[in-house]
Formats: C-alpha cells, structure tokens, sequence
C-alpha cells in the first residue's frame, strides 16, 4: 500500500522473520532512521513525525510484534524482540541505523544497541519506560490517570483502536514484562551517541526518570525537555519535537 502527500510517498510492506510477521512503513531516502512506538502503540503513533523526518532520512516506522500489523510469537517477549529486529534489519540490508524508541519502544532501542552495538549509528530515547520495577503498582496506576487527564484529545482514537488490536492478552503481558525486567544492565553496554527527549509534563514517565537515564548511560549523551508535551512529545509538540530529532541526526550525515 502507497500513501503519498506533501511530496512524500509512504508504503506499508511486510516481511516474514522465523515465526513472526513484521509490518512497517518506509519513506524517504538517505541515512536510515528506524521509529518503535510504545506500549498500546503502533506505528500510527508517528504520523506527525514521519514526513518531516523522510525529507532527510529513509524512516522505517515499526510495529513491534504483537501490535499493529505485525503478528506472531505469543506471548511477546522483550528477550526475543532485540533479536527479531536485528535479522529484520538484515533482511532489509539495513547495516547501520539509528533508532528511536518510544516509552516502551525505548527499552527495546536500549536492548538493540546493547547487543549489537555495531549496528547503532545513533539512539534516540523518549520518555522511554525505564526503572519501572522499583516503583509500586500504585505509583504507576496513578501516574497513569494522571496521564489520561492531560492527553491529547485527537490521540485518544489512535490509542483506542491500536490498544483494541493489540488485545488484553498482549497488553497485560507487556505491561508484566515493563514492570518486572530489569533493563539497568543494559545501559552501560550502549555505544551509540543518545539524545533523551522527554516530555516536561510526562505523568507516567517523569521527567526525574529521564534525568536519571540520562545519568546512567554512557556519557556521550544529553537530555533535551519539550515544554508542554506529555508521555507523547512526538504527538503533543511535533514541530518541536522533529526539530529536536532533525538536528541531533544530522550530525549523522554531515559525518
């Protein structure tokens, strides 16, 4: 399938990996940039982002399997996902990219650029679910309502209906999986230059967790706040959001 506006022409295609069955959008042409939407997601979830970002880039835009598209390997499993994409990218004769990974697409980007470091040009983290097993299930559920109140209105019917797709049985074990892996030991092994983005009003992903990552990862890497924006920043402020991304990628073409 082919959607083309505003001069650029986005495709939807497919490819088969072992059991599973990886849906994605590609657009652009140059560096390639791969996109991870977050939990109850897809890759409807970077509309905003994708024209703007293919004007410079070849974007892939991902469904994690188990949502969106992409089907197979039940119940999901985060073990499994880093390595599901790294033979998708040889598939697609992807050699080198960089990534960006929201919410929960952010631990799966971390995983990826640990265990194939060579493989990662750049990292892109926002509002990326970390350290979510020290907290209290009542601390997340109240950051969750919290979240629901400040949402962005026109978001809600790409949640509703990408979290219907995705079903009960996927949902309740991604959270499980959120809520109980330790994705700590993961960060001293990334390489790749990161950028965290975070929204400044993020109720389910506080900005103190981002500043806290931010910490914890190697030291080439920084933190940059969108004002306004929630657990979505991509969706809430996408004008400052893409510029944000634009200018920390764009130290990848100029190398």
């Amino acid at each position: 399938m082919q959607i083309a506006n505003h001069d650029v022409s986005i495709e939807q295609r497919c490819v088969r990996v072992g059991a599973a069955t990886i849906s994605y959008l590609v657009a652009g042409a140059g560096p390639p940039i791969v996109l991870l939407h977050g939990l109850a997601g897809s890759s409807r979830c970077w509309q905003h982002n994708i024209r703007q970002l293919a004007r410079g880039f070849r974007v892939y835009v991902v469904d994690l399997i188990g949502f969106g598209a992409s089907g197979g390997l039940h119940p999901l499993s985060f073990d499994k996902l880093a390595g599901y994409l790294t033979v998708w990218m040889n598939q697609l004769a992807i050699r080198r990219a960089s990534i960006i990974g929201h919410s929960m697409g952010g631990l799966v980007a971390v995983d990826l650029a640990a265990q194939v470091p060579d493989r990662i040009e750049r990292l892109v983290l926002v509002d990326a679910a970390a350290f979510l097993i020290e907290q209290s299930s009542i601390y997340h559920l109240l950051g969750l309502v919290r979240e629901l109140f400040q949402i962005q209105i026109d978001f809600l019917p790409t949640l509703v209906v990408d979290a219907y797709r995705a079903g009960p049985i996927t949902l309740l074990n991604a959270i499980h999986q959120l809520l109980t892996t330790d994705f700590s030991p993961r960060l001293a092994l990334v390489q790749a230059p990161t950028l965290l983005v975070w929204g400044e009003q993020d109720a389910l992903v506080p900005l103190e967790i981002g500043r806290r990552l931010c910490r914890q990862l190697p030291a080439n890497n920084h933190i940059v706040v969108i004002k306004g924006a929630g657990h979505n920043p991509m969706w809430d402020r996408p004008t400052a959001f893409n510029r944000v991304v634009e200018d920390f990628l764009a130290l990848e073409r100029l190398r």
